[in-house]
């Protein structure tokens, strides 16, 4: 603000003042007429909306009657916008509903220098210093605004986290507790759910891409919670299955992903949880891809008894897996590819490029390895479990 004017400016200021109620009542009038969304906002009580109006036209004046630098920020804008950010007014309506109470200002300080002997100088001194501060205490109420939202943001999302964090450790048996959270997250209490757990890859990045913005889109509900070494997401499945949800989600997979069989309701996602971490662990390090549980047991039983895993490869295929390397894993090879394909030799023989009858000499160099006939349901059985926990020893390792 001028020097050589600041005496005209706080005399007009000054003058102002004492019509102070009648400009807040015309920013009041303003305010409905020119910002006609304001009776949406029930959340601000009309005698809150005036008190505010009139501090902020005293504001303007009082920075217009000193000439001593303002200190920032300014405590009445910035309180303004902390209140208005909570309510839920937006912003744009805050920055013009300030402009309109600078707008009202200024036609008083025009009427006011009828009375008080101004220059067409100061007049323009008194405009510039005007709208000087009427440009700081928008900028105070935009930072307090955008603060107090990001603040309510976080208070949210650790609302949230906390809330799910619940939910995977059981609280929603308490009926109490599990409708309140489903109203909180606006998720169905009483559909079925599906949870997917998704390990981060080595570079950090999530080892599925927007999973909920891609289900959104298809209409279905999702909520997803990170950890340190997981994303979890929380499917509703509603009136969809679950290989419709896993249809959409495969296509985003670039890491290692598991889902748990669907659970009738907001109260079983803790159980479901801990299916879909089986599952996961089922999945070898460096794979890409996105498993469901439902196809995962025998994986998921042997990874549950590792001991039993260990004690059943070395018993069922020990004498093979004792070979030397080229031999073992020829044979290995073939009795996995006899049974993949319901122990038909010449379709083996296709996928190992060999002969059928190379593929038979091998069958029996193993059966007289194991010391038993490979035919029989139970010894169908015990092989391909062993054979799959070999598979997953190697995956691991």
């Amino acid at each position: 603000m001028p020097t050589d004017d600041s005496g005209d400016i706080r005399a007009l200021a000054e003058a102002c003042r004492a019509d102070l109620p009648a400009l807040t009542d015309k920013l009041i009038t303003a305010v409905f007429t020119d910002n006609p969304e304001w009776n949406d906002y029930t959340s601000v009580p009309r005698a809150e909306l005036r008190d505010a109006c009139g501090r902020y036209l005293a504001r303007i004046l009082d920075r217009l009657s000193t000439a001593a630098p303002v200190p920032e920020p300014d405590a009445v804008a910035a309180e303004i916008g902390e209140h208005r950010a909570a309510q839920g007014v937006p912003l744009e309506a805050m920055l013009r509903t300030f402009r309109l109470g600078g707008r009202i200002v200024w036609e008083a300080l025009l009427d006011c220098a009828e009375t008080v002997a101004v220059t067409p100088r100061e007049i323009r001194a008194a405009g510039t210093a005007m709208w000087t501060v009427i440009d700081g205490l928008s900028s105070a109420l935009s930072t307090a605004y955008r603060n107090t939202e990001l603040d309510m943001v976080r208070r949210d999302e650790r609302r949230k986290h906390a809330l799910i964090e619940d939910l995977l450790a059981g609280r929603a048996h308490d009926a109490t507790f599990a409708a309140r959270t489903g109203r909180e997250l606006n998720i169905p209490l009483h559909t079925a759910y599906l949870v997917i757990v998704a390990a981060p890859l080595p570079d950090g990045r999530a080892a599925l891409s927007d999973p909920e913005t891609v289900l959104r889109a298809v209409g279905i509900r999702s909520i997803w919670h990170s950890r340190a070494d997981t994303v979890i997401g929380l499917v509703s499945l509603a009136d969809r299955d679950a290989d419709t949800v896993l249809h959409h989600l495969r296509p985003l997979t670039r890491g290692r992903a598991a889902a748990s069989p669907a659970v009738p309701g907001l109260a079983d996602v803790d159980s479901a949880h801990t299916l879909a971490r089986v599952a996961l662990d089922t999945v070898p390090a460096g794979t890409v891809g996105l498993v469901s549980l439902n196809d995962r047991y025998p994986e998921a039983l042997l990874l549950r008894s590792p001991d039993l895993a260990d004690l059943l490869v070395a018993r069922v295929l020990g004498p093979v897996l004792a070979l030397p390397a080229r031999d073992r894993d020829a044979l290995i090879a073939t009795l996995s590819e006899w049974l993949a394909h319901n122990c038909s030799a010449a379709n083996a023989a296709v996928r190992l490029h060999c002969h059928r009858n190379t593929v038979l000499n091998r069958l029996q160099r193993i059966s007289t390895l194991l010391d038993r006939p490979l035919e029989g349901q139970r010894t169908y059985l015990e092989l391909s479990l062993a054979l799959t926990a070999l598979e997953s020893a190697r995956g691991a390792a």
